[in-house]
């Protein structure tokens, strides 16, 4: 049995997805209608860059879930792959919505148009240099929710993302992040401050979640065809109205990556297949286990040497 797997923000590259762009005119017509759809040339974002507007959150949000669609799309329309049999689908963070979307939870137009705003709002969240996230490495999740925990009257930082075994990221006001980093190296404990424009999956992200709550409150998902499962609480996400509420949670919750490919794994899952730009999560999943079989699918000879 095999789970679809959909990166997040970080796999973003200027060119991604050009292979399929020039070759086929259903991506071509799928860059024309996002352009339209948003009223920005985010396809001349995406094909030439420059990498700063690419790596706007506003941007890269929607860039990102273009692409998977787009692959996703020439899997199954041009190589007749049908990767909805699949028995869960699966996203980190935005991926989540390129998970809905293609499980037809929501169509191609409504989704973009969420992830733009979704964007924009995280981007605009917290003014600029006030807050970041960093890279905690090599240490279990258990003994850094300790360190939290022993200086939370000293600074407040959350664990944003519980992506592996041994890469945890923490979000925070940047006053509070140095603190913690000073801790870090005490304890001689790997470090790195990412370049991120906000500190993501926190509490600080609390303005966002109201403007998200707003948005998809009004939208009418569907009950798709496959099961996903959530980055708040690592299960499967029962109907349409729990995924509503688990969206709106997310944009402050923890990402438990590492706990959703151990229930996927722990459901009969003994294969992924990551559809996006990049390879973050198959290198992730191999982190977290190292039997399940991985499948990366970023260029068409990845499709054509695909066998479910």
């Amino acid at each position: 049995m095999f789970s679809v797997i959909f990166p997040g923000q970080g796999s973003q590259m200027v060119g991604m997805g050009k292979e399929f762009f020039d070759k086929y005119d259903l991506v071509k017509s799928l860059f024309k209608e996002a352009d339209e759809i948003l009223n920005i040339p985010l396809s001349k974002i995406i094909l030439n860059g420059p990498k700063d507007m690419l790596d706007m959150t506003a941007n890269t949000q929607p860039a990102i879930f273009l692409i998977s669609y787009s692959i996703f799309n020439v899997a199954k329309k041009e190589f007749g792959i049908d990767l909805n049999k699949a028995k869960y689908f699966a996203g980190h963070s935005l991926g989540e919505y390129s998970a809905l979307s293609l499980a037809d939870y929501l169509n191609f137009s409504e989704t973009i148009k969420l992830l733009r705003s979704r964007g924009d709002a995280m981007q605009n969240a917290v003014p600029k240099g006030e807050g970041g996230m960093v890279a905690v490495l090599g240490s279990k999740i258990e003994d850094i929710e300790i360190i939290l925990n022993e200086n939370s009257d000293t600074f407040k930082v959350q664990i944003a993302n519980d992506n592996s075994d041994g890469q945890i990221v923490i979000s925070g006001k940047s006053k509070d992040l140095e603190k913690l980093i000073e801790i870090l190296k005490l304890k001689k404990i790997k470090n790195i401050k990412l370049p991120v424009s906000a500190p993501f999956h926190c509490d600080l992200m609390n303005n966002a979640t109201k403007i998200m709550k707003e948005k998809i409150d009004k939208v009418n998902f569907k009950e798709g065809t496959n099961k996903l499962i959530s980055n708040v609480s690592a299960e499967e996400i029962l109907n349409k109205d729990q995924l509503k509420k688990l969206l709106i949670d997310q944009i402050e919750s923890r990402v438990r990556w590492r706990e959703s490919i151990i229930f996927m794994i722990n459901k009969g899952i003994n294969r992924f297949i990551e559809i996006g730009p990049g390879k973050v999560l198959s290198g992730l999943v191999k982190r977290i286990n190292k039997d399940v079989k991985i499948s990366t699918i970023n260029k068409e000879s990845d499709i054509r040497d695909l066998k479910l």
